[in-house]
């Protein structure tokens, strides 16, 4: 499924974002944020972060650094008995 998804980002980056003037006011791109989100948190949750991050993207928004979260860190039985 994270594939399938990521098709639409791809072709995005290679056909149409060389086409458009370079004006992302986020580091990483959104584009990158979006692949990245989706292979680290997966299609369901890598795309709601996607859309919150362009949902940011506005004339009043200074934009920045904003890295995907990290995925969170499951814990096993054998770490909890520690």
């Amino acid at each position: 499924m994270r594939k399938l998804v990521l098709v639409p980002i791809q072709f995005y980056r290679y056909a149409i974002s060389p086409l458009m003037a370079s004006h992302c006011r986020f580091y990483p791109t959104c584009s990158t944020y979006a692949i990245e989100a989706i292979e680290t948190h997966g299609a369901l949750r890598g795309g709601w972060l996607t859309a919150r991050r362009l949902g940011r993207c506005h004339p009043w928004n200074a934009g920045g650094y904003d890295p995907v979260p990290p995925a969170p860190t499951s814990r096993t039985s054998s770490s909890i008995a520690e």
